[in-house]
């Protein structure tokens, strides 16, 4: 397959009306927001500025499984963040993430209170705080801790290198899907390898590695996202598909995925209490 060549400018300029393909309008070279807004707020102590991506995920299964736990000092608000339109370029957003992305949480049970972005951040940051999801003997710790950022370094391969080029690119290109998918079935062989032998991530007990990886890469083998399992033979990883369907059935997981969810059958655009959930799930 031949494809066009490109050569590069000597200097790249931003020309904002080229095909971007999906997501393409929100995407700019600079940060800083582009209009006034105010976030919403809650009653809780917690208030999460999310979408229902898997970046988001990470944080509402977090919060639903501290929650089921029996940690009631989690109770949270969870407000839609519309990225297609712009949301997360607003004034109060930006003041929580200066990096415009989803998640944003504002921890209000702290004087002064404390923002954290950056979804592997939020994940411990409520780990370290209530003391759950996260082995206190520092082998194990630093296990989870290894494959959490492992998944925080391998995400932006599968998402922004194969996920946009396979599914979103404004036209087929053979070179970058044929790199990002080597990586991403890569990336599930590592996975697979770790599961065979292991229950979780980090061994024999559920963490916020778990909570991490599973809505990226368990979306991904059973085919919720990019429209690609066959493309990419999913179901040669059975011990993923296996770890994948173990999680699906927590009722935490399953409450978690649904908050800020905006498509699909099951919808849940705000989270403010557990009622929320009845006749959703």
């Amino acid at each position: 397959m031949s494809e066009s060549s490109y050569t590069p400018p000597k200097v790249w300029t931003w020309d904002k009306d080229k095909d971007g393909g999906n997501f393409g309008n929100i995407n700019r070279p600079i940060a800083g927001p582009t209009h006034d807004k105010e976030l919403p707020v809650g009653d809780h102590p917690f208030q999460l500025y999310s979408l229902a991506t898997p970046n988001g995920v990470k944080v509402t299964v977090m919060f639903e499984e501290l929650l089921e736990a029996g940690h009631s000092g989690a109770e949270y608000d969870a407000w839609l963040i519309k990225i297609n339109e712009g949301d997360q370029f607003g004034s109060g957003f930006v003041d929580i993430n200066p990096n415009s992305k989803i998640p944003a949480l504002l921890d209000r049970s702290e004087d002064p209170a404390v923002r954290v972005f950056e979804s592997g951040s939020i994940l411990l940051y409520l780990a370290e705080k209530f003391g759950a999801f996260l082995p206190t003997d520092r082998a194990t710790r630093t296990e989870a801790l290894s494959w959490l950022f492992w998944q925080m370094g391998a995400g932006p391969y599968l998402g922004g290198g194969f996920g946009h080029f396979y599914a979103y690119a404004p036209s087929k290109m053979q070179y970058p899907i044929d790199r990002f998918a080597m990586e991403t079935k890569r990336q599930l062989d590592v996975l697979d390898r770790r599961l065979k032998d292991n229950e979780y991530l980090a061994g024999s007990e559920y963490t916020i590695a778990d909570m991490a990886v599973w809505p990226w890469y368990g979306a991904l083998v059973k085919g919720l996202v990019y429209d690609a399992a066959e493309f990419l033979s999913v179901h040669e990883y059975e011990n993923v598909i296996r770890w994948t369907d173990q999680i699906t059935e927590r009722p935490a997981a399953k409450r978690g995925r649904i908050v800020n969810r905006a498509w699909g059958e099951k919808q849940l655009l705000e989270r403010h209490s557990a009622a929320d959930f009845e006749g959703v799930v």
